[in-house]
Order: structure tokens, then C-alpha cells, then sequence
């Protein structure tokens, strides 16, 4: 982003082209931290958990008429261009499981165990997961936040956050009403009540043809022979997908770099290829969208439809706030 940024401005082209580009660094992006940020929204200090939801709510998108954004490819040290189709979207929940706590050792018989009854839940997840259809790219990750207090106490007050990822919402709506039963299952085993908070995540990614087309061609105008790879579906999920149902937008993937994502040995091998690449790609597409009285941005946006308007889409994001409390 920095990249297209210096040459676009020192360059002074943006005079000749039809048109405004925003540089737009937008926080949270990774939906993580979420029993804290459930505390912004409660105190009304946010209205969604991740970056681009919120700002989208805020209205920071209502005059932008298209988006790009590029992530760094795993395990690609040589420069590669990897054109994206799709992702995943998913909703967040956080669980509660709620016991009766007793001396582990001399009255066990008279507590309810909320780790037990957790680690119910969670093998109820694992006895659905045969169901889940490959098309639908469903995953379901969980991760106990809260095992109990002390080593010698019944835990009695346990707590997991989850995502329940797929292809499609029609997917993840199927999916999670059978996760949150699943769960329940676990506290109706030994008694412990169950708390199951669903908070709206982010949508599925749709990546816009004629975009994709263009920044294929600009990367191999920047780089000629770069290595062209068709990504696909990326079965991970970026705010990004929220912002692609209101408008054109890609999330090409870029080489350079070396590592899992998300892991510690995750690096940057070639500093060309992982930056100024992409750098170039994108300020090479400002200038053959906005140039021309920006006909071919008027032409993309002519034949584009969106999947959401603006209140769709928040519509569609509230109806996934649901607080429930099972015995």
C-alpha cells in the first residue's frame, strides 16, 4: 500500500486521472480478542468486532466505489502472483459453561463439572464434522479460554470461543444452529448450564472478475514471467469479504515469502517480490482504471451488482447478535 502510495503521489499522475484514491490502514482485521471486544460493543464503544465491519457501520465506506487488498502467499519464496476466486466467512460465539464447584478429592459427588461437561460439547463438534460437506469448506476450531481455577476445585465456571466457518452463510447458517446443539448436549449430560453468545463475523469473500483480470496483467507488465497461480478458494476468512458484497474488490496473494501464516518462522525472503510487486501492480491499476475520463472503472462498475446494499448487509450482520441461556 505504501508502495503505490509513494508513486502515485511523487509521480503527480493523479492530476491526469479521473478520479480519487484512498490509502486506507484499517485496524483489527484478525477477529481475535473476542471476550474483550464483546466488552467495547456492550459499552456501545463499537458496533461489530472486526475492522472493515465496523467502518463500513460507520459509513467510512459509503464513498468508495471499489477495493483492493493483497495478502502474502504461505510457503512462496519466489515472486508469484496467486489470484484469488473466494473465501470463507464465518460467525463468532463465546461459550460459558456454568457448574457447581467442590473439593476435587473429597466431594467430588457433589459438584458439577464444567470442564466435563465442555469437553462434551466440544467432542459433540467433533461427531458432526463427518456430516460437513466438502463444497461447504466448514470449520470449526474452538479453543478453551477458561479450564477452571484451581487444580484441586470442580471448575464450575469454564468458557470457549469459537468460529463456524464456511463457504457460503447458507452453510454457516445450517451449520452453527448444530454446533450450538452439540454444545448444549455437553451441559445437558451432567447438569452444568451452558451460555452461547453468537456475534456477526465476516462474510465470504467475492472476488470481482475484471479486477482480478487487471491486476494479473499489471503484475506481468511490473515483473514479466512472474509466475501466475489461480488461488482459488481460500478457506480462511478477511474482513475484506464484507466489503466485496457492497462492491468491486480482489484479495490477490503475493510471493516473497516464506513460512505458514500465522506462524513463527513466517518471513519475508524477497522484499521485491512481497512489496514493490504488489506495490506497482496496484498503482498501475489506478492508473489504467481512472485514466480515459475513467472509463474502464465506469465499465466495471456498470456491469457490477452488488450482493448487499449498505443496509442489507448490517441487516444481515445484526441478526447474527443472539444471547441464549440453556439448562
Amino acid at each position: 500500500m505504501l508502495a503505490a502510495a509513494c508513486g502515485l503521489a511523487r509521480s503527480g499522475v493523479m492530476k491526469e486521472l479521473a478520479g480519487r484514491v484512498v490509502f486506507f490502514a484499517v485496524p483489527a482485521e484478525e477477529y481475535v480478542q473476542i471476550a474483550y471486544r464483546k466488552k467495547l460493543v456492550e459499552a456501545g464503544k463499537i458496533h461489530y468486532i472486526h475492522g472493515k465491519g465496523q467502518l463500513i457501520y460507520e459509513g467510512e465506506f459509503d464513498d468508495i466505489h471499489m477495493a483492493m487488498q493483497i495478502h502474502s502467499q504461505k510457503n512462496c519464496p519466489q515472486p508469484t502472483v496467486a489470484i484469488g476466486q473466494s473465501s470463507n466467512g464465518f460467525i463468532g460465539k463465546t461459550i460459558r459453561y456454568i457448574g457447581k464447584t467442590a473439593h476435587a478429592a473429597d466431594a467430588p459427588d457433589q459438584g458439577v463439572n464444567a470442564l466435563n461437561a465442555a469437553i462434551l460439547g466440544l467432542m459433540g463438534i467433533n461427531a458432526l464434522r463427518e456430516t460437513f460437506r466438502e463444497a461447504d469448506h466448514i470449520r470449526v476450531h474452538p479453543i478453551i479460554t477458561k479450564g477452571g481455577d484451581l487444580v484441586n476445585n470442580i471448575p464450575d465456571d469454564v468458557r470457549i470461543e469459537t468460529y463456524v466457518r464456511g463457504a457460503t452463510m447458507e452453510a454457516i447458517d445450517r451449520t452453527h444452529k448444530r454446533v450450538d446443539a452439540a454444545l448444549k448436549a455437553g451441559g445437558m449430560a451432567n447438569g452444568a448450564r451452558v451460555e452461547i453468545d453468537t456475534l456477526p463475523g465476516q462474510l465470504p469473500l467475492i472476488c470481482n472478475g475484471p479486477l482480478n483480470d487487471l491486476f494479473a496483467a499489471n503484475a506481468q507488465g511490473v515483473l514479466p514471467g512472474v509466475k501466475l497461480v489461480d488461488a482459488g478458494h481460500f478457506s480462511a476468512s478477511t474482513d475484506m469479504g464484507d466489503v466485496s458484497h457492497l462492491m468491486p474488490a480482489i484479495h490477490p496473494f503475493i510471493g516473497g515469502t516464506d513460512g505458514i501464516l500465522h506462524g513463527a518462522g513466517f518471513k519475508v525472503v524477497d522484499f521485491n517480490a512481497a512489496a514493490l510487486l504488489p506495490g506497482k501492480t496496484f498503482a498501475g491499476m489506478v492508473i489504467d482504471l481512472l485514466s480515459d475520463g475513467a472509463a474502464r472503472a465506469k465499465e466495471i462498475l456498470r456491469d457490477y451488482k452488488p450482493a448487499l446494499t449498505k443496509d442489507e448487509y448490517i441487516a444481515k450482520l445484526d441478526s447474527y447478535f443472539s444471547k441464549g441461556e440453556d439448562q
